[in-house]
């Protein structure tokens, strides 16, 4: 494959995660039908960063609170960074921990990849994108979202426009973006502007410019928010849904979409992806929690509540945060990465990427 190959397979206008927190876990090497023959009364949850609330206000608080009142079934969670949870997926293989698995691709892809995901297609799936699920059924999108970038709105008058602008000296030691093949957000940084560039080798260049502006590392990109939000960071790499609810709490936090000079502002889909963990020590339960999480009720919540897009295009919100991101994604033009191609090279685009900064 010629190094330089577009992410791009189609294009269109748009209109319409460090462990940060950690539930005391059990080691339960029960069978998978345990559950559903009286067993634990639990199910537990290893997510990408960005649904829950530290307020107890996110989408994950109110649908995870939902649903133990609807089933007696607790929820446990574990949260981090999507490659991360990966990582730890792969390490707990032989005593598997987590029932629901939850990321950003391509790591849902690489989770697959990895053996640890099995077929199950939840209640309301039907009603879901091809282009947003597993076609074996090993995945389903329950929230959809965009890649995006944030500014500080009370440092700088108005966002940056291009990718260009970043290099200006005025950026040095105030722009950050999360750790590629670790975060989610950060491995889109990479799929973004090898889009925008045109190929690896172009954007390898510029990401190479930019590090005399980069902070550092961060495992985590929900961290970068409240940085940015108080003025220690003028810019950093977000996802739509993730800034958007933190912004209700954060009222410096703008959201923008970087172009290449004389090009326009683009985004590409970047859902929260959800899989039933293959040997999971409670299946049925978590069967029942995927079920959960694409009711229809659940993606109700999914603008109003948790400042994303629902996955199920039957659900139609029409609440002030719908109308908000509509606007927000005015005019951005989105494209659909070859994710096969990513899943397949991604560690060869990690490793130049280190490469290229010194990483």
């Amino acid at each position: 494959m010629p190094s330089n190959r577009k992410l791009l397979l189609r294009t269109a206008t748009a209109v319409t995660g460090s462990l940060a927190l950690a539930a005391s876990l059990t080691a339960c090497g029960g069978s998978s039908s345990a559950d559903s023959a009286g067993g634990e009364k639990v199910v537990t949850v290893y997510s990408a960063d960005g649904l829950k609330s530290d307020k107890g206000d996110g989408w994950y608080d109110k649908v995870f609170a939902d649903f133990t009142k609807k089933t007696g079934i607790e929820v446990k969670y574990v949260e981090g960074g999507s490659g991360e949870m990966v990582q730890r997926a792969v390490r707990e293989k032989t005593n598997t921990q987590a029932d629901v698995l939850i990321t950003l691709p391509p790591f849902i892809q690489q989770a697959d990849g990895k053996g640890l995901l099995q077929a199950y297609e939840p209640k309301g799936s039907e009603k879901v994108n091809g282009a947003d699920k597993a076609a074996d059924g090993k995945w389903t999108s329950v929230c959809n979202n965009y890649f995006g970038f944030i500014y500080n709105k009370k440092e700088l008058a108005e966002a940056p426009k291009t990718w260009e602008e970043l290099l200006d000296a005025k950026y040095k030691g105030k722009l950050q973006y999360s750790t590629p093949g670790v975060a989610g957000d950060g491995t889109a940084v990479l799929i973004k502007s090898m889009h925008d560039f045109g190929g690896k080798e172009p954007a390898m260049e510029y990401l190479k410019k930019l590090q005399a502006n980069n902070v550092g590392p961060s495992s985590s990109t929900s961290k970068l928010a409240p940085k940015t939000d108080k003025g220690e960071l003028l810019v950093a790499n977000g996802d739509v849904q993730m800034n958007f609810a933190q912004s209700k709490s954060m009222p410096n936090l703008g959201i923008w979409f970087p172009a290449k000079e004389g090009g326009k502002p683009t985004s590409f889909a970047l859902p929260y992806a959800a899989g039933l963990v293959d040997k999971a020590p409670h299946t049925e339960n978590g069967k029942k929690l995927l079920d959960h999480l694409l009711s229809e009720d659940a993606q109700r919540l999914v603008s109003e509540v948790g400042g994303g897009f629902p996955a199920r295009t039957d659900v139609k919100p029409t609440d002030a945060n719908a109308v908000e991101l509509t606007r927000i994604m005015t005019g951005v033009e989105i494209f659909e990465p070859d994710w096969a191609d990513i899943d397949k090279n991604l560690t060869g685009y990690v490793d130049a990427w280190k490469s290229a900064t010194g990483r």
